[in-house]
């Protein structure tokens, strides 16, 4: 089951929905970065369920624990281990679910791959995943943070409606991480009308990363823009990926997509900050389609375990829109890309970091 991310920087999560505990080992910090428990935990805290009544109402305070590591406040080189107990699972409202699986999860897959009935929550395949994912990526900021690098993901659209411009301070406090007041209400609606019906919402979240100098990654098979696409969608609901101007650059000339460039340097950035999957010094800009949360209210037909036809309602505690969730694991996810061709350029050039 892959669960390692990376190569010179390989995060290793673990732990299931509705186990004990969730977390990850980080192996390739260097030796010597400042880091405290309060750093990781700022962005678990923007991770967790329960944060506002437009998210799951499981109530996981995502504690951290940093294991190993770590001496004096400053790192070993050596494999960092970060723990987050679970302490709100409701297994019980799984009970009924234990021999069908669900429509939009990966209940049948698992079945088909491992012999596996489906599991509480989703076990492995849950959400609950990702808060090893983003307890490394608080990892990766800050060693990214000398540099100057930043990364931040926010919403650009639930289902018609669609931010108009974007405000990152806004965004970062919003409940749904909306990126644009004048939409922010309207998204709401969204999002309410949807779960007033048993139902939910898709939606777009976009990323910026800002700072990130030029020359980071590698071409042809181990671009920097196949490393953050591979990463995005290793993120569950996401099911597409655009870098820049993405889809729209299909019904363009070249005389319109290139970037040109001048003496100041590049006069545009269609290309999202690559370029022969190198980072160009331009902002990396990349778009994430989100899928609606598959667990419903709503009356839907299934199969059980041994091919019976069924009919399900999905109870329990659900997003009604993963994009505010999801957001910040996107956020951990380019973070360690950037970080991990951060390590390997200095690698490369036999340079000190």
């Amino acid at each position: 089951m892959g669960s390692i991310f990376g190569r010179y920087l390989r995060a290793a999560t673990f732990g299931e929905s509705h186990g004990p505990a969730v977390g990850v080992v980080l192996e390739g910090v260097p030796a010597g970065l400042a880091l405290d428990a309060a750093t990781i935990q700022a962005d678990l805290d923007r991770r967790r369920p329960g944060a506002s009544p437009l998210t799951s109402a499981r109530q996981e305070p995502d504690r951290v624990e940093i294991l190993s590591g770590l001496a004096q406040g400053k790192t070993m080189g050596s494999p960092i281990a970060l723990l987050v107990r679970n302490q709100d699972a409701r297994s019980g409202d799984y009970q009924t679910l234990a021999e069908v699986f669900r429509p939009g999860h990966a209940d049948y897959t698992y079945y088909q791959k491992y012999g596996l009935a489906p599991q509480p929550g989703g076990g492995r395949a849950s959400g609950r995943e990702t808060v090893g994912r983003v307890a490394a990526g608080a990892v990766a900021r800050a060693l990214l943070a000398p540099l100057g690098v930043t990364v931040q993901a926010y919403t650009l659209a639930i289902g018609p409606v669609r931010a108009s411009r974007v405000d990152l301070a806004f965004a970062f406090s919003d409940p749904l991480r909306c990126a644009d007041p004048q939409a922010a209400a309207a998204m709401v609606e969204q999002v309410q009308a949807a779960r007033a019906q048993g139902d939910s919402m898709g939606g777009v979240v976009e990323l910026l990363a800002q700072g990130v100098p030029a020359g980071l990654g590698d071409p042809v098979m181990d671009k920097l823009d196949a490393a953050l696409g591979g990463a995005m969608l290793s993120i569950g609901g996401v099911k597409g990926v655009e870098i820049g101007d993405g889809f729209a650059a299909a019904g363009r000339r070249g005389s319109e997509n290139n970037d040109q460039m001048g003496a100041e340097g590049f006069l545009s950035n269609h290309c999202g900050g690559i370029l022969g999957g190198i980072s160009t010094g331009q902002d990396i800009r990349l778009r994430l389609a989100i899928k609606p949360t598959p667990s419903i209210a709503r009356e839907q037909q299934t199969i059980d375990l041994k091919g019976r036809p069924r009919r399900i309602r999905i109870q329990g505690r659900h997003d009604p829109c993963l994009c505010p969730r999801v957001a910040p694991v996107a956020e951990a996810m380019a973070a360690l890309v950037l970080a991990d061709a951060w390590l390997a350029q200095g690698t490369q050039r036999g340079a000190a970091l």
